[in-house]
């Protein structure tokens, strides 16, 4: 991995220097567009529109324009920022770790120590895991001023990004300001469907079936060209109906069935 960003890691006086790698990569398969008629790739340039000329990336600068007036901002515009001058990450409180709605998270970083001693590291590290708290931190990164949770995973510190609290959008559905009233019977019999499906989670136990298809779907047509036969290359896939359930009693009891059938299968060829 290659570090994208060095700095430290700051809460009161204590100054923890970090390097920043991206924790997570795209597995997906890297597909471009190609004109239907012939295969020619699709390619996109960018064109000023004063004077109809391609402009290289690097003659590219950034503007604002309020309807009245454009204000263009150039590299070093940016760059003369305080915030994106600024190589620190700083923690401004230590929230507990279930305050934080999922929902605000972002992308994820590895930290990796900087120095040549990993103490202070080793001693952030330590004090969230005894804490069980999880640091809310501040830091610019690509132009950008970031909230982030940094928490514990192994003996690793990370970084999420977070969005700001005025980013998330209210869901406010018509369907759910109604009442709605649940009978003992259904909550019974669903919550038996739940201990049906129950699981400690094993985040390898699954997998992209779409990319593992489309990669099957390439290499066929690598093989036998345009007249592949997409039934004989991934079976008869079996068809259900769609619907809104009209019974939910029937439904939840019909489900649990089915779970447990299946749940008894999968012991017996295990045992």
């Amino acid at each position: 991995m290659r570090a994208i960003w060095k700095g430290a890691l700051t809460f009161g006086l204590v100054n923890v220097p970090v390097k920043v790698y991206a924790a997570t990569e795209d597995h997906d398969l890297p597909l471009h567009q190609v004109h239907a008629s012939d295969g020619g790739r699709i390619r996109y340039q960018r064109v000023c529109e004063l004077d109809g000329e391609v402009v290289p990336y690097a003659e590219i600068d950034r503007a604002y324009d309020d309807g009245a007036q454009t204000v263009v901002l150039t590299k070093e515009d940016f760059a003369a920022l305080p915030a994106e001058r600024s190589r620190e990450i700083e923690v401004v409180e230590f929230v507990p770790s279930d305050q934080i709605d999922p929902l605000l998270f972002e992308r994820s970083y590895f930290l990796e120590p900087d120095s040549t001693s990993p103490k202070a590291y080793a001693l952030l590290r330590e004090t969230l895991e005894r804490t069980e708290r999880t640091a809310i931190v501040r830091f610019s990164l690509r132009q950008k001023t970031s909230l982030a949770a940094l928490r514990v995973r192994g003996d690793v510190l990370v970084l999420q990004t977070m969005r700001w609290a005025d980013e998330i959008r209210e869901a406010a559905f018509p369907a759910l300001e109604e009442e709605v009233k649940v009978s003992d019977k259904e909550l019974t019999l669903s919550a038996a469907l739940v201990e049906g499906f129950a699981a400690d989670f094993d985040p390898d136990a699954f997998h992209d079936d779409y990319q593992e298809e489309l990669r099957t779907l390439i290499d066929a047509k690598r093989e036998k060209g345009e007249a592949i036969d997409t039934a004989e290359t991934f079976g008869e896939a079996a068809q259900q109906e769609g619907g809104e359930v009209i019974d939910l009693m029937e439904a939840l009891r019909a489900s649990v069935e089915r779970t447990r059938k299946a749940r008894g299968s999968d012991e017996r060829a295990s045992g």
